[in-house]
């Protein structure tokens, strides 16, 4: 089966380098995407990008993504933790592009 593939950039430079190299859109997900998860479109090769659980993202990063998500939340909720937060957009990404992994894959 495969495995996540773990890269190390020096600086957001190099990893945006790498991103347009990859010829991969960054999909930032954000309490301030304009894009809610269920209407959001995700494609093979996507990079998503998660800030910190405090302060997000710089706004030089949040301009740069090429789609910003946001995952809506009932009212009376300011955030969710960012592991969380990746575990439903990853299993919501790979579902929609066909990778997430079923009985067979097993």
């Amino acid at each position: 089966a495969t495995q996540a593939q773990i890269v190390r950039h020096p600086d957001w430079s190099g990893f945006e380098q790498s991103a347009a190299e990859q010829h991969s859109r960054i999909v930032l997900f954000t309490s301030a995407g304009s894009q809610p998860l269920p209407d959001a479109r995700f494609l093979p090769g996507d990079i998503l990008l998660f800030g910190s659980e405090s302060a997000g993202v710089p706004a030089a990063v949040h301009d740069r993504a090429d789609y910003q998500v946001r995952i809506p939340m009932r009212p009376g909720f300011r955030s969710l933790n960012v592991a969380v937060s990746a575990g439903i957009a990853l299993a919501e990404a790979l579902r929609q592009t066909g990778q997430f992994p079923s009985e067979i894959d097993q």
